[in-house]
């Protein structure tokens, strides 16, 4: 059963208000707390470690996949391992994330290792939200691994975003792609207090027309940590791009670390980095609207992540 912090927190990683169409798998505190599969989409528990196994058969289209995790225990500590099997010529919509609520003293975490293999022809959006709450001492940590084997001519779309209250992540990500295959990556991120955030993508483009283009925006408040690494690696002729945009305020520091391997003439590389406060006439103009410094750079910070 789940209980109203558990929704509250289902609310937050899934937009989950009731129970979802389609098929899903939600885990709270270490086990399966509800589980649906469809005729098109079976989800199998894994039997050698903690995990389940999503297939989706080939031809599948206009069908989501829920599958969160919501902690609410102090003290557990967990590691996932899911592997979606995403079949030929398939358009389906996954939607992932994990909330932590810490109210006790002991550390609570996550780790989950998800593995995508994406069939000839599929499409997939993938949807990863985290986020945290609760106001004991233990901390709420997750520590995300994505894998990523994209087929001649795959799509697929990543919105990772963790907007609040996560005291300490490490996102490592890894894709290969093939002819034709297309990534797009877009990271939202904020940190505050003492948090520590660390993003780190590793794209490999194997392929002739391959393409990939890896964004994160972020902002870094009060005496957080954040690292962003982003490495593109062109194999055949394909095109890539990564860009970190990134708002520092108060005492906090980021690191971007931007890195392009071309192993072939005919790969177009691009990166871009820009970090830098909030300007001082962005805050005078909303203020002359009739909102608070506080309001108008709470309007700003908000405008900059959506």
């Amino acid at each position: 059963m789940i209980d109203e912090i558990q929704k509250k927190i289902l609310s937050e990683v899934a937009d989950l208000h009731s129970v979802p169409e389609g098929a899903y798998n939600i885990r709270a505190n270490g086990k399966s707390a509800d589980r649906k599969t469809t005729a098109n989409i079976d989800i199998i528990t894994k039997e050698d470690k903690s995990g389940i196994d999503i297939r989706i058969k080939p031809g599948t289209v206009r069908e989501s996949i829920h599958i969160p995790v919501v902690i609410s225990e102090s003290g557990l500590s967990e590691v996932v391992y899911n592997d979606f099997y995403i079949g030929e010529d398939s358009d389906v919509v996954i939607i992932a994330g994990c909330g932590i609520h810490n109210c006790g003293k002991q550390d609570s975490q996550h780790d989950g290792v998800h593995r995508f293999f994406v069939g000839k022809n599929a499409k997939v959006k993938y949807v990863e939200k985290h986020y945290g709450e609760g106001d004991g001492e233990g901390k709420r940590i997750l520590n995300p691994v994505t894998e990523v084997y994209m087929e001649e001519n795959s799509y697929m779309e990543m919105d990772m975003v963790q907007i609040k209250g996560v005291d300490s992540t490490k996102r490592t990500n890894t894709a290969r792609l093939e002819a034709g295959a297309k990534l797009i990556v877009k990271e939202r991120l904020m940190t505050h207090g003492s948090q520590y955030a660390e993003s780190s993508y590793d794209v490999e483009l194997n392929g002739d027309n391959s393409a990939a283009d890896v964004v994160s925006r972020s902002v870094a408040k009060n005496d957080s940590v954040q690292i962003f690494n982003s490495r593109l690696i062109g194999n055949a002729k394909c095109s890539g791009h990564t860009e970190c945009d990134a708002i520092i305020m108060d005492n906090a520091r980021i690191k971007a670390i931007p890195a392009l391997d071309a192993n072939c003439t005919d790969a177009a590389l691009i990166h871009e980095a820009a970090i830098g406060k909030i300007a001082g006439e962005q805050i005078i103009k909303l203020m002359t609207l009739g909102l608070t410094e506080s309001e108008a750079e709470s309007r700003i910070v908000n405008g900059f992540l959506q």
